[in-house]
């Protein structure tokens, strides 16, 4: 228990909180000079400090709301919270980042700022006053004793005696402990004031939410964009080469058409992953944080994605493609880039039908394929292209859906047009 005394007294985060409290009294001296000023002149007085105890307490006490008025900016909050975090010991995430926008965030980290310069100047003002009192208490007796000097210094009078070469350091000592509890004390009870008054308030929590929310539609983003057209491309790649493959010895010129096909897929390919990882490379203070993927092929390079898709589609336009804004034609090209993957791989060369129509308010894209057996075997919750679809449907305020109808795989989506703005 000793231990753990002493500890809680003199140990290291009693040592920080002291520094944290002595800093706090350092703040207040400006504000209680002015108020002292004031107040020497309100009573006329003849000296700056005034003439009595007192006198300090008052302008002590008209100290205070100065500063407090002066913390409702709201940079005081995160200049008062990076002083705190590594002086008070109180655990990081229980402080609010940022400034103070709110009204009661302002308020509170004004709670905070009073707090801090009131605890501070007592316990500074007490450091400074005691400890030399401490330290006369445990010096002054043995050294008159030994020097011969007792009874010289009428002021300490009390302190000659034999009984003050004992009683003298213990008072001394006493005066210490009294000067670390009070530090400690003072110490434990900001420390404790910490989430009240600078954690996060709901607007806070909720921002924070919201910045989290925000970098994770990002990361779904990316990840959708890197399975879709690195997705396809290794579909439309695999089935190239299986293909030229068979035909080797038999069809040179199918070869070659194969393995050009290939190197243009795969070029292309690392065209759009690397736009896709340069996102991550975007500074801060991007504008594109909306839900939306990033800028990519839209529905006017469609029909050079059916030119090389590997599989034969026959495809239906209706409505004016351009009259599409730019993230919904994105998000389009890329739902009919998944839909042809999940035909190329799962039904091989069997034929696709597409249709896209471009109504008023809305894009709507049907896909048909032939149901093969393999295809008709739906995995619980499908797979992560079909809930990509999905996501990006439900994103722009629209809708997928995917499954056999009878003998044929459907895709169906609706894209809203006035989710792109």
């Amino acid at each position: 228990m000793t231990r753990s005394v002493t500890r809680a007294l003199f140990g290291r985060r009693a040592a920080l909180r002291w520094v944290h409290l002595v800093l706090g009294g350092a703040l207040l001296m400006p504000y209680w000079l002015l108020s002292a000023v004031l107040l020497s002149v309100v009573r006329e007085s003849q000296t700056l400090f005034g003439d009595s105890l007192s006198t300090q307490f008052i302008a002590f006490a008209a100290a205070l709301p100065a500063a407090a008025l002066t913390a409702l900016f709201p940079l005081t909050r995160p200049l008062v919270s990076a002083a705190a975090r590594p002086l008070c010991g109180v655990p990081f995430d229980r402080y609010a980042e940022g400034p103070a926008r709110t009204r009661a965030a302002r308020v509170r980290t004004a709670g905070w700022f009073t707090l801090h310069l009131a605890l501070g100047g007592l316990v500074s003002g007490a450091t400074l006053a005691l400890t030399p009192l401490a330290v006369v208490l445990v010096v002054l007796p043995p050294v008159s004793y030994v020097t011969g000097t007792s009874g010289r210094y009428e002021k300490y009078a009390v302190l000659d005696g034999p009984w003050a070469l004992l009683l003298g350091p213990l008072g001394g000592a006493a005066v210490l402990v009294l000067v670390a509890a009070a530090s400690a004390g003072a110490g434990a009870l900001l420390a404790r004031q910490v989430p009240a008054l600078l954690g996060p308030t709901p607007a806070d929590k909720l921002a924070a939410a919201e910045r989290r929310a925000a970098d994770l539609a990002v990361r779904n983003r990316l990840a959708r964009e890197l399975h879709d057209s690195v997705g396809h491309a290794l579909s439309a790649v695999t089935l190239q080469a299986s293909a030229a493959r068979r035909v080797l010895d038999a069809d040179p010129e199918f070869v070659r058409e194969a393995l050009a096909a290939i190197e243009e897929t795969t070029r292309r390919t690392v065209g759009e992953l690397d736009a896709v990882l340069g996102i991550l490379r975007k500074d801060d203070d991007a504008e594109d944080t909306g839900a939306v993927g990033p800028a990519g092929p839209t529905l006017a390079l469609l029909d050079d994605l059916l030119a090389r898709c590997g599989v034969p589609v026959e495809c239906e336009r209706r409505g004016d493609p351009a009259a599409v804004p730019d993230p919904v034609s994105r998000e389009a090209y890329r739902i009919v880039q998944e839909g042809l993957t999940n035909a190329l791989r799962h039904n091989g060369g069997a034929p696709v039908s597409l249709s896209i129509t471009v109504h008023e308010e809305e894009v709507e894209i049907t896909m048909e394929n032939p149901l093969s057996e393999r295809a008709a075997v739906v995995r619980p919750g499908g797979g992560r292209g079909l809930r990509g679809m999905a996501e990006r449907a439900t994103l722009l305020g629209g809708s997928a859906a995917a499954g056999p109808r009878g003998d044929v795989w459907r895709l169906d989506v609706r894209l809203p047009l006035g989710g792109g703005r």
